[in-house]
């Protein structure tokens, strides 16, 4: 590519959660990033601003879209966009079916992207290896999807709408997500912490026996989506001129 490389915009989708304050954390490092992050409540974390003053905040309601018209005037149009809001507790799920399904299909995320009327963004979707029957053990990204509980449906759902909608996109099925506490803590129950918790309690720690699951170190989570973004160029900064896909 010719001339100064332009510098990338990533919005991270529920920067506030586990998964998100540690990309942002990451990517706050990384040369020619301006990073933004969406929060729902009413003011974002501010242990967060305070000790990553360069990235900014947006309140954004995943459900309704309201304050992604704000980003676009104020961030501009993201070159890369991470959705890991989610409604990820499988129990809640289920006591909320139309909660779940309006938190986790992003639609409104993707019509705002598609508003652009370009192909210049990436989105990179998180979503769960909930999504398979789980009847075995170590499933491939081709094995059909048949997700025996809500969560698992909701993601399913958010896949097919962004193969459907967007040109550009990577979904990532990840497992259960673990490694060290956020900068501002989050509410979800964490495996290591709880560990720690009930172990120095001296109680005994109870696990499942009945499921196979390949936990996720979250700074290789955070490493896989930071490779995507640096190898992220949209469309009109192809040497070529033609297209830059990512699925």
């Amino acid at each position: 590519m010719a001339g100064k490389e332009e510098r990338k915009r990533v919005l991270v989708v529920g920067g506030s959660g586990y998964l998100g304050q540690h990309l942002l954390a990451a990517s706050s490092t990384v040369d020619r990033l301006d990073v933004a992050f969406t929060h729902h409540s009413p003011a974002p974390p501010q242990p967060l601003l305070e000790t990553l003053p360069s990235v900014r905040a947006f309140r954004a309601d995943l459900r309704s879209g309201d304050g992604f018209e704000a980003i676009s005037a104020s961030f501009g149009q993201p070159h890369v966009v991470v959705n890991c809001a989610a409604m990820s507790v499988p129990r809640a799920c289920e006591l909320d079916p139309p909660a779940a399904m309006a938190t986790n299909v992003p639609s409104s995320l993707v019509n705002w992207l598609l508003s652009f009327g370009n192909e210049d963004s990436l989105l990179i979707q998180l979503s769960t290896d909930q999504v398979y029957e789980g009847v075995k053990s170590f499933y491939k990204e081709e094995d059909e999807t048949m997700p025996v509980n809500m969560y698992g449906k909701s993601k399913v759902a958010a896949e097919k709408l962004i193969v459907e909608k967007c040109s550009n996109y990577a979904i990532l099925r990840s497992s259960i997500i673990y490694g060290p506490q956020t900068i501002s803590p989050v509410a979800k129950s964490l495996p290591i912490q709880w560990m720690d918790g009930v172990l120095s309690q001296g109680q005994q720690v109870e696990f499942f026996s009945d499921e196979f699951r390949c936990p996720v170190y979250v700074k290789d989570m955070v490493d896989v989506i930071l490779s995507l973004t640096k190898t992220w160029f949209p469309a009109h900064a192809s040497d070529d001129g033609k297209k830059s896909r990512s699925s």
